[in-house]
């Protein structure tokens, strides 16, 4: 019964021109305003999911919002107007993802330079004493799932491109290395975040992992984990490995899944303890990644049921349509560590957060779920 509601958005209009189109309808002057003239990873990933849909639906409309966006971003010299290199960052290399399909399709050489610019950027990056991304210069010795998302399919899609093997070694690197540092050994769940120096309040003394499995950072490493793979030589001799854990990982993410809804929590190792509730953002990044990683024959044995069982929860539980489009719900607004407001990585900080509707932090993952879970049904009929 699952298997047949999901496959039911392949007829008439598919859901991921519904959401492509609503992004569209909200566009002004040629942009969407809530990305218009900045740089940033939620941005980002926005532009990807439509250049996916464009791709996938033979749209033109939503590339050339894509191509407007990117264009006005980057100047000749392959300077990225809002972008500060010496922030050091990693949010701010996740939109230079775009850059690769600007330069194939224009061959503009403006746009290689930017992408160079973010290399140099990771070539800078701060490091732990393994040689582990620092998630922004401000935040000293701390690695978060975030920033694996961030930087490590840009950096394994600039390997693959200009040829550059050393770049997929350091994408091992970051990918095993995060892994290691933040999984539970009970759950095989991984924690937002790990502190080498052991001097924030929000991390356990002992591991200097942070005390909890936030959906959405859970969602960043399995998306980060299948969208670096797909640039992998296959004889790279850590390809099997990072699969491997892709794989023990997405049992894990399995067993975390809401056996009555098909969806995962906002607090991943909390499941039906007062206050956690069904997260959007999460469940659409756990559900791109599987059904990313089926299609690719990265997971062996994963069951489909989960990711159908996944899906039609999304369509069941958050998501609505009118006059004005898809609207998505349930999306927690946001949630990270540390920092002046201080966020002490509690349980009841976690669920503290605003929740909301709407906001591309959630709408983008929809999109790229949507497109995955399309492809799949496509690929098996």
């Amino acid at each position: 019964m699952v298997g047949t509601s999901t496959r039911a958005v392949t007829q008439e209009r598919r859901m991921s021109v519904k959401i492509a189109d609503t992004l569209l309808s909200e566009c002004q002057n040629g942009n969407h305003p809530k990305i218009a003239n900045k740089w940033g990873y939620v941005g980002g990933m926005t532009l990807m999911a439509l250049e996916r849909a464009a791709e996938w639906n033979q749209e033109s409309r939503y590339a050339e919002l894509v191509h407007r966006h990117m264009d006005d971003l980057i100047e000749n010299d392959g300077t990225i107007r809002t972008y500060q290199l010496n922030d050091y960052n990693l949010d701010m290399i996740n939109e230079g993802k775009n850059l690769f399909i600007q330069w194939k399709n224009s061959g503009n050489e403006k746009y290689v330079k930017a992408i160079l610019h973010l290399v140099d950027q990771l070539k800078g990056q701060p490091r732990t004493s393994e040689g582990g991304f620092w998630h922004k210069k401000i935040y000293p010795f701390q690695m978060w799932l975030d920033g694996i998302y961030m930087s490590s399919p840009f950096l394994a899609e600039y390997a693959s491109t200009f040829d550059h093997s050393e770049s997929f070694d350091e994408v091992a690197r970051q990918i095993l290395l995060i892994e290691r540092k933040t999984r539970n050994p009970r759950t095989g769940l991984l924690h937002h975040a790990w502190d080498e120096s052991k001097e924030q309040r929000w991390c356990d003394q002992n591991t200097g992992r942070s005390f909890h499995v936030w959906g959405r950072a859970m969602g960043w490493y399995a998306m980060a984990v299948v969208d670096a793979l797909e640039h992998f030589p296959v004889d790279h001799p850590q390809r099997g490995q990072i699969m491997g854990i892709f794989e023990r990982m997405a049992y894990a993410i399995a067993h975390a899944q809401d056996q009555d809804s098909g969806l995962w929590y906002q607090v991943m190792d909390q499941n039906g303890r007062a206050g956690n509730y069904l997260e959007a953002s999460a469940s659409c990044m756990l559900t791109y990644a599987l059904a990313k990683g089926l299609r690719l024959h990265y997971l062996a044995e994963l069951n489909r049921e989960v990711v159908d069982h996944a899906y039609a929860g999304i369509l069941k539980r958050l998501v609505t349509e009118d006059e004005n489009g898809v609207h998505l719900h349930h999306i927690c607004h946001g949630a990270g560590l540390g920092g002046k407001k201080y966020r002490d990585g509690s349980y009841e900080y976690y669920i503290s957060e605003p929740v909301v509707s709407d906001v591309q932090m959630g709408v983008a993952p929809f999109l790229l779920a949507s497109i995955e879970i399309e492809r799949l049904g496509a690929k098996e009929g």
